[in-house]
């Protein structure tokens, strides 16, 4: 079938509108209709050179409905409303204890560009290949998944706001829930107050931390942040950080950090404001590394460094308890949110990257009319 894909034909290009040719899905495989689609800082990372793959449709914080599925799938059919986050494939040791995150196939399901047999979803009317992005490309006014993408929401959910569940909003909120499990009354210290930080700070909040610090420099976020949980806000370019969070935890430094930004000196600030037992995750992408010194910021310290991916989560799992929370008041996600027309994306993708915007999302189906 003809699909209308967002295009990325080199490093550093500009999204193009494109007619792509989709495949046929195959018995195991699932056709969604694309409502809409947030976009992302893993976007921003890939078009700048952080994936091998060119041209490809990016995209991985969808939402739509399902439009076909192949004889093998069982827990889906046309009709259903659905977010979509990444693949994962359900039976290597780590699916099989609750972390599909950490799924030994990781990798090669959601980054390969391509299905397993190296066959292609996309490609242009002369047959050239398009690749795809996450296992999902939901830059596409259809694409095709597999189950384990797929969470099912109930249609009285607005599948223009839920695509960023996700990924954004699931790796800072899951960073806090299922990666660093902070018991109440522990403190948190959180770099960079975009949707990832922000979401990992209404899950502070959910879980009860004492202190909650967020680090920006940007005042108008950091204002955000007070309004979404942030107990205290710092903007480092007028404040020594280090100082600060010392001063506010009576010289004991805090017991969680999550660096979002990704920049080498905010990373190695988020491992020095620790307490002692405390625990870091940085979680941004990023080519720059950080010099640690074993002994000095860890050992004697008893400090951790923790990888989190994904926020660790089972996204069929987090992501109804995320909507949940939602109705319930506790994650306003809502609130970062500005929507932009499909054909407005490279627009929409500048105002994330310059801050303009904390998460754009694409309407990709302008009919689409919520609760239907």
């Amino acid at each position: 079938m003809k699909v209308k894909a967002a295009v990325i034909n080199e490093v550093d290009s500009p999204y193009v509108l494109e007619e792509l040719t989709l495949s046929d899905i195959r018995e195991d495989e699932i056709l969604v209709k694309m409502v809409a689609s947030g976009i992302c800082h893993s976007d921003a990372v890939a078009r700048a050179g952080g994936y091998p793959w060119y041209p490809v449709v990016l995209g991985h914080e969808g939402s739509g409905i399902v439009e076909k599925v192949g004889s093998a799938v069982r827990g889906f059919e046309p009709g259903d409303h659905v977010v979509l986050s990444y693949l994962y494939c359900g039976h290597c040791s780590n699916c099989l204890t609750g972390l599909p995150a950490s799924c030994e196939e990781w990798m090669n399901f959601n980054l390969s560009g391509a299905r397993e047999d190296g066959s292609l979803y996309f490609q242009r009317e002369d047959g050239s290949p398009v690749y795809n992005f996450v296992s999902q490309s939901s830059f596409s006014t259809h694409t095709i998944v597999y189950e384990r993408n797929l969470t099912k929401v109930d249609k009285s959910v607005d599948l223009r706001l839920v695509g960023p569940l996700g990924c954004g909003f699931l790796t800072g909120s899951g960073t806090v829930l299922n990666g660093l499990k902070p018991s109440p009354g522990s403190t948190i210290a959180i770099f960079g107050t975009g949707a990832v930080g922000l979401a990992a700070m209404m899950a502070a909040k959910i879980s009860g931390c004492s202190q909650i610090i967020g680090v920006d420099i940007h005042d108008n976020r950091l204002e955000v942040a007070k309004q979404l949980g942030a107990t205290h806000t710092i903007n480092s370019k007028d404040v020594d950080v280090l100082s600060e969070i010392k001063r506010l935890t009576n010289d004991k430094g805090v017991n969680y950090s999550i660096d979002t930004t990704g920049v080498p000196s905010v990373a190695r600030t988020s491992i020095e404001i620790l307490a002692v037992g405390g625990v870091a995750a940085p979680i941004a992408s990023s080519k720059h590394g950080v010099e640690v010194n074993f002994n000095a910021d860890l050992n004697m310290l008893n400090r951790t460094i923790k990888g989190v991916l994904m926020g660790n989560a089972v996204p069929q799992l987090s992501i109804p308890q995320l909507i949940q929370f939602y109705k319930d008041g506790q994650f306003s996600f809502d609130q970062l949110v500005k929507f932009y027309k499909f054909d407005e994306i490279n627009e929409a993708s500048h105002d994330s990257s310059t801050g303009k915007t904390i998460k754009p999302i694409l309407i990709i189906d302008e009919d689409y009319v919520p609760g239907t």
